[in-house]
């Protein structure tokens, strides 16, 4: 299937404007020079209510869609409600599919997740890997969802012709992010705890687990620039991994953290609490030969996402 073009006055649904990857994506756009972005916030329009969200479609009859719209958050959180993230998530992605599918959307992309592959899987992960072996149990309701999306777009692609692609990305952090610390992802939580140990005489810090895992971050502004890529030069059925292609352990990127933020902390482990994956580093080779490479380092782009916590939370 031949790649469609995605003009600068083409009207363009981002899903999700307002959150992590929503609101980099449409920076993004608005950057290259799209200048008909469609947009709606949570309380103009709940993606979860299938007539409103089929009706919006109908009515609005976007060209392109980008479906960053998902209900996210850390490995607490997960693991605290593995059913509403089950659920929520596929209400969301099932209205917008099934609803681009009725309006005629030219291409739609759907943003899954690196925590859908297994549990135990070689690294660095092949994207032929996906539903090779059971999957985290912290998290599986979220990746569930996200692979049922994935899924969804291949199966809309072979039965109706539709021109829908997914990608994965690895675990993202930058501008708009969440530091709620009972619901935060790591990177920002560990931003937002050498944050607030910097105002004390003796910084500590406390880190979840043994500090061992490895993980592998990308800023959501590459993120973003790797999406917006694909959505002009990619039209498969394979979803894409989205990364940087490098990974670091827990204590390295608290290291980079502490570089950044200008701090001097003791570490404090809480081994009572669970690492997760021990390592997760997604195969960006396919990405990589399409010409595609991120941006900023590891800690570029720590310093873009302390900057905007700084505004956010002076």
């Amino acid at each position: 299937m031949a790649a469609v073009e995605m003009k600068k006055d083409s009207k363009i649904y981002v899903a999700g404007h307002r959150g992590l990857l929503g609101s980099a994506v449409k920076r993004h756009l608005e950057k290259d020079g799209h200048t008909n972005l469609l947009l709606r916030t949570s309380a103009e329009l709940d993606l979860s209510e299938q007539a409103a969200t089929f009706a919006f479609l109908e009515r609005e009859k976007p060209d392109f869609a980008f479906l960053c719209a998902a209900k996210v958050g850390g490995i607490k959180a997960n693991a605290d409600a593995l059913g509403e993230f089950l659920y929520k998530n596929l209400q969301i992605q099932n209205n917008v599919i099934e609803g681009a599918r009725r309006s005629g959307v030219k291409k739609l992309l759907f943003v899954g997740s690196s925590c859908i592959y297994p549990k135990e899987t070689p690294v660095p992960i092949r994207e032929s890997q996906l539903l090779s072996g059971p999957l985290e149990a912290t998290n599986e309701g979220y990746a569930l969802a996200k692979i049922a999306g994935i899924r969804m777009c291949q199966f809309y692609r072979r039965q109706y012709g539709c021109d829908f692609i997914s990608a994965i990305p690895s675990n993202l952090y930058g501008i708009s992010d969440n530091y709620d610390l009972t619901t935060a992802h790591m990177l920002p939580a560990l931003i937002r705890k050498v944050h607030e140990a910097k105002a004390k005489s003796d910084p500590v810090v406390e880190v979840w687990g043994t500090g061992k895992p490895r993980r592998e971050f990308l800023l959501s502004d590459d993120c973003a620039d790797a999406l917006v890529f694909l959505m002009h030069n990619y039209s498969e059925e394979s979803p894409v991994n989205v990364g940087s292609g490098v990974d670091a352990t827990i204590l390295e990127l608290l290291d980079s953290v502490t570089k950044v933020l200008e701090v001097k902390a003791r570490i404090k482990m809480d081994s009572s609490k669970p690492d997760g994956v021990m390592r997760k580093l997604v195969d960006v080779s396919r990405l990589s030969a399409m010409g595609w490479k991120p941006k900023y380092t590891l800690e570029q782009g720590i310093a873009i996402a302390y900057e905007d916590f700084r505004k956010r939370f002076p």
